[in-house]
């Protein structure tokens, strides 16, 4: 029995994200479909939470990330963060620590030594776009849109602009911070933001199906390859080498290095030990 017909049963609210196994693939699923999956402090907590269980559970070797309901993710919760303008510093420090937690969850995705895929299957603007651009990869249905729209509301959307402006290039990052225009999910990829595009509700499958093709790999490999990528990419050329060129040389002394080279020379299908 799943988490959400526990609940249902019992009468108790669904929890507001549901998790999914499917063999070494796990999948989290934002469950607030009446509020487009906005981005309350208690969904922000709850997805931390689960992104560190999958980060410590051995036999995950993949995460999806997906929603229920017509919308990805709406962003944050905007009557949430409007009624603490009630508290006495006008919410100040509601919004810090909501902005700041909300950037600690996006680095766990960066950071977790494990491949993250997006499944896309409807809006994901400004919050719910970060959360789409700090996934390893994304799918998305052919009637996903993404917008980072806190322009339209006096809200620039400064920390998406963080995700997105390391996915796709400057004037396409600035395009879509400065009209906060919908754009469809084949501009999406046209631009860099997302992998694949696939027909409306197969973006789970898709994502699940690429989860699996990678998750087939030594996951001690896929551990360093995913740390070194995120970490060259912020030095210069000349460092990036040298620091490249090192991780290789630990890799290269690795059991699974040595046992997927001696399968390709042998023709044989290696059997990894994930160190």
């Amino acid at each position: 029995m799943t988490p959400q017909t526990a609940a249902a049963k019992s009468g108790e609210a669904a929890p507001i994200v549901l998790r999914e196994d499917h063999g070494a693939v796990a999948m989290l699923v934002l469950n607030r479909p009446a509020a487009r999956n906005s981005l309350s402090q208690e969904m922000i907590d709850v997805l931390s939470a689960e992104i560190l269980r999958v980060r410590d559970d051995k036999a995950v070797r993949a995460l999806v990330i997906a929603a229920n309901g017509p919308g990805f993710c709406a962003g944050h919760d905007m009557k949430q963060m409007t009624a603490r303008r009630a508290d006495a510093d006008k919410g100040r420090a509601f919004f810090r620590h909501m902005f700041e937690s909300c950037a600690a969850m996006m680095m766990s995705i960066v950071h977790l030594p494990k491949p993250v895929i997006a499944a896309v299957g409807g809006v994901a603007s400004a919050a719910g776009c970060q959360l789409v651009a700090s996934c390893d990869l994304a799918v998305a249905s052919k009637e996903a849109r993404f917008a980072t729209p806190g322009v339209d509301i006096g809200l620039f959307c400064s920390t998406p602009m963080v995700a997105l402006s390391r996915n796709v290039t400057n004037k396409h990052a600035m395009e879509m911070l400065l009209t906060g225009d919908l754009i469809p999910a084949q501009r999406a990829y046209e631009i860099g933001l997302i992998n694949r595009v696939v027909d409306s509700g197969f973006e789970r499958h898709e994502a699940l199906a690429l989860a699996n093709k990678i998750a087939s790999k030594s996951a001690h490999t896929l551990k360093i390859g995913k740390e070194a990528y995120y970490r060259q990419r912020e030095m210069d050329l000349e460092s990036a080498y040298r620091y490249t060129a090192e991780v290789m040389t630990e890799n290269m002394l690795a059991r699974d290095a040595e046992e997927g080279i001696g399968a390709f020379v042998e023709k044989r299908t290696p059997k990894w030990e994930d160190r």
